[in-house]
């Protein structure tokens, strides 16, 4: 897979990617500044996905459970309409349900429910979002 933006969708300025492959980001989605993108086992990001600073996905770890400490990977997934707080950081393997949010400087460690709020550190289901969303995540700064 290469790497593909959408139309609206924007990265700004300071964020870092492990690969030049295993990325795709849907229509009108933000990544805001200085997240961390760890694509080597796949980043795929629906569309209005809104993404805040300093957030971190993790694709990638390794089995300490090995004599060699055996590197490994799984893709990361986050459908449309999600919201993901600042600092948060998503592990290997998490699905991200339609418009479910991660609340700020919480960690992912599991897959989440369509419209369900998860904060805390791991992260847990708090309560369940509203479901008539309508918008887009687009947000395009002058020095992105």
């Amino acid at each position: 897979m290469k790497f593909k933006i959408g139309k609206g969708s924007s990265i700004h300025l300071g964020c870092k990617f492990t690969a030049v492959t295993n990325f795709a980001m849907g229509i009108n989605s933000t990544i805001n500044q200085y997240c961390r993108i760890d694509n080597r086992g796949g980043v795929f990001i629906g569309n209005d996905v809104s993404i805040s600073p300093s957030v971190s996905l993790i694709t990638a770890d390794h089995d300490i459970q090995t004599t060699n400490c055996t590197g490994r990977q799984k893709e990361i997934l986050i459908k449309d309409h999600v919201f993901i707080g600042s600092d948060a950081m998503i592990l290997p393997g998490v699905v991200m349900g339609t418009a479910s949010v991660l609340g700020a400087k919480s960690l992912l460690t599991k897959s989440t429910v369509s419209y369900g709020i998860y904060n805390g550190v791991p992260a847990k289901f708090k309560s369940e979002r509203i479901k008539d969303l309508n918008y887009n995540a687009s947000y395009i700064r002058w020095f992105h």
